[in-house]
């Protein structure tokens, strides 16, 4: 941890986010981007931040829907792609791993906004994930399309 200021965890969140922006600027995998060259800010990488970003990576569209039926202003297509990334981790971790609560995962998401984007970008990221968590703790599959095939996104 030394004298940087973001702890190990955050360190991770952000080495995923890294890895999900290359993916998606080069059109490929993040299984594939980790199989050539990629870059990080702050290496190596860290176990949790590879476990993010595939994680995030390989329910994607998934994690979209979810983003899209919970967003009141913006669609996918109009959202920065750091702004995007940020929420579907964000969105990964409140519903896929167990040891991270969900007030972490939108405070990290939150405080990783305010260090790469606006004031605005962090009130919209809280704001809609915590309608996501709303539905979330009221017992709501937010991940589920709503059908039983895959689909139309």
């Amino acid at each position: 941890m030394g004298n940087s200021k973001f702890s190990e965890r955050t360190r991770a969140r952000i080495q995923a986010l890294q890895l999900l922006f290359q993916a998606e600027a080069v059109g490929r995998s993040v299984d594939d981007v980790l199989d050539g060259e990629y870059a990080l800010s702050d290496g190596p990488l860290d176990e949790y931040g590879r476990e993010l970003a595939l994680g995030v990576d390989g329910i994607r569209h998934s994690l979209d829907r979810a983003i899209a039926r919970h967003s009141h202003s913006w669609s996918i297509g109009r959202m920065p792609a750091v702004d995007l990334n940020l929420m579907r981790i964000a969105l990964y971790e409140m519903t896929c791993i167990d040891d991270v609560e969900i007030p972490v995962a939108i405070d990290e998401a939150v405080e990783l906004a305010k260090a790469f984007g606006s004031d605005d970008t962090s009130r919209f990221i809280n704001g809609l994930l915590g309608r996501l968590a709303d539905d979330i703790q009221a017992g709501v599959d937010v991940l589920s399309d709503g059908s039983d095939e895959e689909g139309d996104a």
